[in-house]
């Protein structure tokens, strides 16, 4: 239920409704009923919003992100607000306060005829929805378009939950709001040491010379066990001390207390001191300035108890992949920190479970109120989370620091075999003291507010990679779909590859997700992927990539691809390469697979074709003609470097549409990734089972099967078995089985199993290859197929091959049952309306350039 909203505060004008900035202001937007609780969403220039009612008072803090309203009333940014209360018929009132100033404002109560009102309103917008999506509706229907039916999920509102988190387009400083910066302030940096000598010298140097504020250093040397630590460290404090005298306090151990012990004491120096807290670990890298901006947080805004950075080694804090390890070289540290340095300060800025004590700096009226860590959790790990929950319970928040990187070499400190020993033990304790906190840090983890900063932090990391200077090739950039299938097998084994052979990440830009840009870090730690509509801020977050190889694989799904291209052509630059795969024909016509409007293929999609199937409605209702499309796809042809087809038939298809490209074209046929028995046809006393190899749609022949089915139902000497999955819409007959999943070193037991005599390829349209086609092929069982596309070819190729005559307006299974029966030939090589062959395309005015070197380690597209 949503009711619309009003404005509250003072305006300089009144009739042009211009924001008195320096009085109290702010607009409720709307006004959501949801079953029992009301949902006031809105924005204010107050420090404090609250919610009062019958029911009692709720008090929020403005801080969302509200870009609108800066761009209009010239204002900060992070001023808008949710406050949510019971509903219970009361009146409502909203109160904004700055300091001692109050403002109040109070709203009618919703009346019922209101809620009636705005129930109706809903439906109305819901009937809207439905009209919208009702020709995806159809058109999803009619041929089963994965992409037809990702539309209706996205007009309904019905997508599932995104793999991707949304991005801040603010992450970035922007002149026009300028961060506030507090007055410098004295800070006390603790810091343990236990062995790690060979990075004491660079840790303490990067002390020394980063700390940007007036500093105090606390070590504490816990009786190393390597002899070195102590006289070096004693020999540096007194340099430093000679120096400068009475910046360092030197503490020394007797005996080894363990991290925690440790860390209290020196915890007990700084309370001496009354200054906020630095504490770092002995194996932790500072950058340039790091202390004024892990401080400002806490003088900037009430009640934070703690703020981490970001690392390469930090849990729900680490780059590039949330809660994995990574091990960086030198001078990617400061190379990805110098991409931190250009964050707004206040962007994604986020209230997180828990801070990590790595690098941690803690406010000093907390640390007063929790002065020490439990002890119990012996030498280390879990004390820090353990005393941010003790904080949390007494009003403290913890923030992580997207604005800064600091490298950490974890496990240094102590053997990292000890930590992980200490892991399962500490955090039963965190477990049994602190329930909901698990529940909180995967809501977090699912959620992942920092994914802004971890996408842009992560893309200096894969840019400050030791030897990317020196690759061959620029760095890749994928465009894909967000709709799977072969198009994405194919790119994930590529950039597997790359990691592979080269330890190469790789940048993917999808589209057709929730949002209309999806961009995903590939790397041997994991997938970091955020989600915008801003394509200016796309292009800002991969700036750093100065040399680029940009691959288009597929983009089957965006929701207004007639003008993608566009897009995709500022992302090549003077001196970036670009390839084209055609993993399918969406570069010649929106109807991908060559089908027109009724679901069927009637060859080649030749200019002047005006099936319905072959022009697109962008969004903005402006109709593209076939011409158009290929008009502005043609552009991205033409600048690309090579444009890659994977079968004779596809060569011809391209050539065909563009023949001004055709030398760019390269025929690159892939080859099985794994192998397939060969199999003898079972004894079966006379009754033939025909076998449908793969997992199978509308396009893949899944009405053509379902009506097979249904043809040879009654037939005793005939059955049909599907080794694969079947879409739902299509199921066959009962008598048809549908077997599911299957592995290829199963398919001899399969075959005996159900004593399949034969292979079926139902595919109806013209497919750029057909792994299923040639597994089929290479287990020796005789294989049938339309004689069109890349599996025609290949059974008409094939010994045990044996093309079926395809005629789109004919009933196609007829054509299957007649060619098993014998009572039509088999299609020839001389049929007009076949696949193209490589024998046909290199006697033809077509340049043909064949190239298998790079096949090996891809996989199919169809």
């Amino acid at each position: 239920m949503v009711v619309t909203g009003f404005s509250f505060g003072a305006y300089a004008d009144p009739k042009t409704k211009k924001l008195d900035t320096g009085r109290l202001t702010g607009h409720v937007d709307r006004v959501v009923m949801n079953g029992d609780k009301v949902t006031f969403y809105g924005w204010s220039t107050a420090e404090k919003i609250t919610l009062i009612s019958g029911l009692g008072r709720v008090t929020t803090r403005p801080g969302i992100l509200r870009t609108d309203v800066a761009e209009v009333h010239k204002i900060s940014p992070r001023v808008g607000f949710e406050v949510t209360q019971p509903y219970g018929n009361s009146r409502f009132t909203i109160l904004a306060e700055v300091g001692q100033q109050k403002v109040e404002h109070h709203c009618a109560p919703i009346s019922r005829w209101r809620l009636k009102r705005n129930s109706a309103r809903l439906a109305l917008s819901f009937l809207k929805a439905l009209v919208k999506a009702a020709p995806h509706a159809i058109k999803a229907m009619r041929t089963a378009d994965p992409a037809a039916r990702a539309e209706v999920k996205r007009i309904l509102g019905l997508e599932t939950r995104p793999e991707a988190a949304p991005m801040e387009s603010l992450l970035f400083e922007d002149p026009r709001w300028p961060a506030e910066w507090p007055e410098p302030c004295p800070v006390t940096i603790v810091l343990p040491v236990y062995n790690a000598f060979s990075l004491l010298p660079d840790v303490l140097a990067r002390v020394v010379k980063n700390t940007d504020l007036p500093w105090h250093l606390v070590v504490i040397e816990d009786c190393s066990s390597d002899p070195e630590v102590r006289p070096w460290l004693t020999e540096w404090v007194a340099a430093q001390e000679a120096q400068t005298p009475g910046r360092i306090t030197l503490l020394l151990n007797e005996q080894n207390k363990g991290f925690i012990a440790s860390v209290n004491r020196g915890f007990a120096e700084a309370i001496k001191r009354g200054n906020h807290v630095l504490l770092l670990n002995s194996d932790a890298f500072v950058p340039a300035k790091w202390a004024s901006r892990m401080l400002r947080p806490i003088l900037m805004h009430e009640d934070i108890a703690t703020v981490t950075p970001m690392s390469n080694d930090a849990e729900i804090f680490s780059v590039p992949a949330i809660c994995e390890r990574t091990v960086i070289e030198p001078g990617q540290g400061d190379a990805m920190d110098a991409m931190a340095q250009t964050f707004n300060p206040e962007a994604t800025l986020s209230v997180t479970p828990t801070g990590v004590g790595f690098c941690m700096a803690m406010n000093i009226d907390f640390l007063k109120k929790e002065p020490e860590f439990d002890t119990s959790f012996g030498r280390g790990y879990g004390e820090e989370v353990d005393w941010c929950q003790k904080v949390r319970r007494l009003g403290g928040r913890h923030l992580g620091l997207p604005g800064l990187f600091v490298e950490h070499r974890g496990g240094e400190s102590f053997g990292s075999e000890e930590k992980l020993k200490l892991v399962k033990k500490n955090n039963e304790t965190i477990s049994r003291r602190y329930p909901p906190y698990d529940m909180e840090v995967q809501t977090f983890i699912a959620a992942d507010p920092l994914v802004t900063a971890r996408v842009a932090l992560s893309i200096a990391w894969a840019m400050s990679r030791p030897g990317e200077a020196g690759e061959e090739t620029g760095f890749p950039i994928y465009i894909a779909h967000a709709l799977g299938g072969g198009a994405e097998m194919y790119l994930d084994r590529r950039i597997k590859a790359d990691l592979k052979d080269k330890g190469r990440p790789a940048v993917i830009l999808r589209v057709g997700g929730p949002a209309r840009w999806q961009l995903e870090v590939v790397s041997d730690a994991g997938r970091v992927a955020g989600m915008t509509d801003d394509w200016k801020f796309i292009q800002r977050l991969l700036e750093p990539i100065r040399r680029r190889h940009v691959v288009y694989s597929c983009a089957v799904g965006d929701p207004d691809p007639a003008v993608l291209p566009e897009f995709l052509l500022d992302l090549k630059r003077d001196g970036d390469t670009m390839e084209v795969l055609f993993h399918d024909f969406f570069p010649l016509t929106p109807a991908y697979t060559l089908l027109d409007q009724d679901g069927r293929y009637r060859g080649p999609v030749l200019d002047g074709r005006t099936d319905p199937a072959h022009t697109v409605i962008r969004p903005n209702g402006d109709e593209i003609s076939l011409a158009g499309w290929r008009a502005a796809w043609g552009k991205m042809l033409a600048a690309a470097d090579e444009v890659v087809v994977f079968s004779d038939d596809s060569y011809a298809q391209v050539a065909q549409v563009y023949p001004a490209y055709a030398g760019k074209l390269v025929l690159r046929p892939h080859r099985l990734l794994s192998h397939v028995p060969v199999i003898e046809v079972p004894q079966t006393g006379g009754v033939r089972t025909v076998g449908v190899l793969g997992n199978i749609g509308y396009q893949k022949g899944a009405a053509v099967v379902a009506d097979l089915g249904r043809m040879v139902e009654a037939d005793k000497t005939m059955e049909v078995v599907i080794i694969g999955n079947v879409d739902p819409a299509y199921m066959p007959p009962s008598s048809v089985t549908v077997h599911g999943d299957y592995t290829l070193d199963e398919l001899p037991d399969l075959v005996e199993r159900y004593g399949i005599t034969e292979w079926l390829i139902p595919s109806i349209w013209p497919e750029t290859f057909s792994f299923t086609t040639h597994e089929a092929i290479a287990t020796g069982l005789p294989v049938y197929a339309f004689y069109i596309g890349a599996q025609g070819a290949a059974v008409a190729q094939a010994d045990n091959g044996r093309p079926i005559h395809f005629d789109a307006d004919s009933r196609l299974a007829s054509h299957v049952l007649n060619t098993l029966r014998g009572e039509t030939g088999l299609a020839g090589q001389d049929d007009p309306d076949g696949p193209a062959t490589s024998k046909e395309i290199a006697g033809s005015t077509v340049p043909l350039t064949t190239d298998q070197a790079r096949s090996a380690d891809v996989s199919d597209a169809s």
